[in-house]
């Protein structure tokens, strides 16, 4: 699971990489140095992805209680996206 200090401290490298948090939530980190947070999700048998924004203009709290909030629309049968 992810805290602020390894947000804070990821560093871009070559390739995009992906830092996991809980419940399919990961920070996409680009070789430019963007800091993007993503949530995976399946929906009517699809994968799908929601983008929730940029790191540090939303923070790691602000990412998951979008998470839980299209949680939430997921197991209402609605799609959150």
């Amino acid at each position: 699971m992810l805290n602020d200090a390894k947000v804070r401290a990821a560093k871009p490298q070559q390739k995009p990489y992906k830092l996991t948090d809980s419940h399919r939530l990961y920070l996409l980190v680009t070789p430019h140095g963007s800091k993007l947070w993503k949530w995976n999700y399946a929906y009517d048998g699809k994968q799908k992805t929601m983008s929730f924004g940029v790191h540090p203009i939303v923070s790691l709290r602000d990412a998951r209680t979008k998470r839980d909030k299209a949680r939430a629309l997921l197991e209402a049968g609605k799609d959150p996206a």
